[in-house]
């Protein structure tokens, strides 16, 4: 297949010059194909895999070099960019959230007779300070104590944790955390369902010292670790036993070392946010006399107090930047539960390729599996994903889709995300504007080039079955500094 699209690549050049004398516009871009094709057919890093590759004018779509554009390929993360585009067409830029606390009792001076529920809404970005000021709140308000259990309902959201093709050994991984409608964050970053483990050394030959974050008996931490001399390296490993959660920390860490930190994904991340919660409360001086437990609130219940989440278009900040899995699963739930009632996987996705349709894509060309891009069995032509980068550019909503991807070369985290460290030089520096993927063997970026001249040009590059996905990442950066030295 490869083959045959660069026999035709080749023979149109020739029809040029037997129908008329190429513009030197034209010759320019016969020299960038060529070199393109002889990249990306000879370059030993594609030994044995597969590349698509698409380059599209952004000012009106054409597409001017396609190396395998129509063969569908596993796009990684690039997926995430099919989720956003979807959510804020289908969500609206401004879309936000509610976390809300209920009670099925009644407030008698200072004591609430009765439970109190903590409802999620699928809320990616609720931290554990925006619940300590939540439990602030019920104490301003004068409550000391509450005489039932407190009560989390995640039912906004099915019970399905993980999506369909997760692999069992990213479960313990913060990019693989349960998807919940009730989650938290222990950090700025939004890593829902996490918590995090920092291992700092003691004393030579001793243990290392554990802590976690948030400070909750919710985890158990089992330390199987030396403190180990200055001139020995350290080797930490930091697992989570499989449906409990039990983490457990062994190794060596040096002496001298500077702590190291690890986020773990919960196992429950709906008990996990309760046991928050009720820590919170504690730290607040209201008293529980009740148990934690799950359940839905009733229909008659009473609103205590409300959390509004920040809306869509800041959540695509760190959502897109540093390609948040568990928020692109979040989003294709959350549109299944306000178009279909539903806040399912299946329901979502439906949504999703509805959305896409009315974006004019040809939804029949993609097999989409889950909304972060982590699944194997996702398929997606480099073609589509120009196709995409082009319709969108016309959206009211592109703007707020545009600043969520990450820039090159710069160091800030919620600008540069994934690609702070990457094409740190001119041309590309600053210039390329682009969505990053990676799986085991797969490597993929596509976005926007910003030309020498001032023109744009939206490219994809997918690749898989590669030996070795960061030798990906160099291919890539070659293949863009071709075409940023071009005047295509």
């Amino acid at each position: 297949m490869a083959k045959l699209i660069l026999c035709m690549t080749i023979l149109s050049f020739t029809m040029i010059s037997t129908l008329q004398a190429p513009s030197l516009t034209q010759a320019k871009q016969v020299n960038v194909f060529s070199s393109l094709n002889s990249l990306i057919t000879e370059d030993p890093i594609l030994e044995g895999a597969i590349a698509g590759v698409s380059i599209r004018s952004a000012s009106n779509g054409q597409v001017l070099y396609s190396y395998n554009g129509d063969v569908s390929l596993t796009p990684a993360s690039n997926l995430k960019l099919f989720t956003a585009a979807a959510a804020l067409a289908s969500l609206g830029p401004d879309y936000s959230y509610q976390t809300e606390l209920f009670t099925d009792g009644k407030v008698r001076r200072n004591e609430i007779k009765g439970n109190v529920y903590v409802v999620g809404h699928g809320d990616p970005t609720l931290r554990v300070k925006d619940i300590e000021s939540m439990a602030n709140t019920l104490k301003k308000q004068g409550i000391r104590s509450i005489t039932g259990d407190i009560i989390a309902d995640d039912s906004w959201y099915d019970d399905v944790r993980y999506s369909v093709d997760l692999p069992w050994s990213d479960e313990t991984a913060y990019y693989g955390a349960q998807i919940s409608a009730l989650t938290v964050s222990p950090d700025k970053d939004f890593d829902a369902g996490t918590v995090i483990i920092e291992v700092s050394p003691g004393k030579k030959n001793q243990q290392a010292e554990l802590s976690v974050f948030p400070n909750t008996d919710f985890v158990t931490l089992v330390n199987k670790t030396q403190t180990v001399s200055t001139d020995e390296k350290s080797e930490l490993t930091i697992s989570r036993i499989h449906g409990k959660n039990e983490i457990i920390v062994e190794g060596t860490i040096s002496e001298k070392a500077s702590p190291v930190k690890e986020w773990v994904a919960v196992w429950d991340p709906t008990s996990y946010s309760l046991s928050v919660l009720k820590k919170a409360l504690e730290q607040q001086g209201i008293k529980v006399k009740g148990k934690e437990r799950k359940g839905a609130k009733p229909h008659d219940s009473k609103k205590l107090l409300s959390h509004q989440s920040i809306p869509l278009k800041e959540i695509l900040i760190p959502f897109m930047k540093n390609s948040n899995n568990t928020h692109a699963e979040m989003l294709i739930k959350e549109m299944g539960k306000l178009h279909k009632q539903n806040g399912s996987w299946e329901a979502g996705l439906d949504v999703e390729k509805q959305t896409l349709i009315s974006l004019g894509m040809d939804v029949e060309k993609m097999i989409l599996r889950d909304g972060s891009g982590i699944s194997h069995v996702n398929a997606i032509q480099a073609n589509s994903i120009t196709d995409l980068l082009y319709k969108s550019q016309s959206k009211s909503w592109f703007p707020s889709f545009y600043d969520s991807l990450p820039v090159a070369g710069i160091k800030e985290k919620n600008i540069g995300g994934t690609l702070r460290n990457r094409m740190t030089e001119k041309p590309l520096k600053e210039n390329v504007v682009a969505k990053t993927g990676t799986l085991t063997n797969v490597s993929s970026i596509s976005g926007y080039l910003t030309l020498s001249d001032g023109n744009k040009l939206i490219f994809s590059i997918l690749m898989n079955h590669l030996k070795n996905e960061d030798q990906g990442k160099l291919l890539e950066e070659k293949i863009l500094s071709v075409i940023a030295q071009s005047t295509l």
